[in-house]
């Protein structure tokens, strides 16, 4: 019969051993790996759910008039374009480890657009409508700015890698 030896499970020397080998920049990048794999599954989720809702409201045309129902439409097809610029900066962060100004900004605008048609829709007060189109310009603004002057076009490196979206 063959003797076993009794594995100590806690160790010191070596659990010493393996904390001094544990590299945590590597355990850093695996865990945000894990965390923006799930929150990329969580956007394709809210995309799919969207674009359904979209066109499940295209229904409500035998119910209510066409203008009413294309408003809302175009409003939902707007946010559902506001979460692709979400996924797309967080794809770019899962590849390349960063996340670019005009991404964000980019996100910005068709978020602030999408408030903007809602409060023209809404047929509201012209301060918070203007109020939004002067943020409006003031983004667009910085993307141009950010665009013009890029650290990636001063320091003549490219990006690691396309993200075509």
């Amino acid at each position: 019969m063959a003797t076993f030896d009794t594995v100590r499970l806690f160790d010191s020397e070596l659990l010493r051993q393996r904390l001094s080998q544990l590299d945590l920049e590597e355990m850093w990048s695996k865990g945000m790996k894990g965390v923006l794999s799930l929150v990329i599954l969580t956007l394709l989720i809210a995309l799919t759910g969207g674009a359904l809702k979209t066109l499940w409201e295209i229904r409500l045309l035998f119910k209510h008039s066409g203008e009413v129902v294309m408003r809302q439409v175009i409003v939902n097809t707007l946010m559902l374009l506001a979460l692709v610029e979400v996924f797309k900066t967080t794809v770019t962060y899962f590849r390349e480890g960063r996340v670019k100004v005009t991404f964000i900004v980019d996100t910005i605008l068709v978020v602030m657009l999408t408030e903007v048609i809602s409060q023209w829709f809404k047929g509201g007060d012209w301060q918070p409508l203007t109020a939004l189109l002067g943020s409006l310009v003031v983004l667009s603004v910085v993307r141009v700015l950010a665009v013009r002057w890029s650290p990636t076009l001063r320091t003549g490196t490219q990006d690691t890698g396309l993200v075509d979206l």
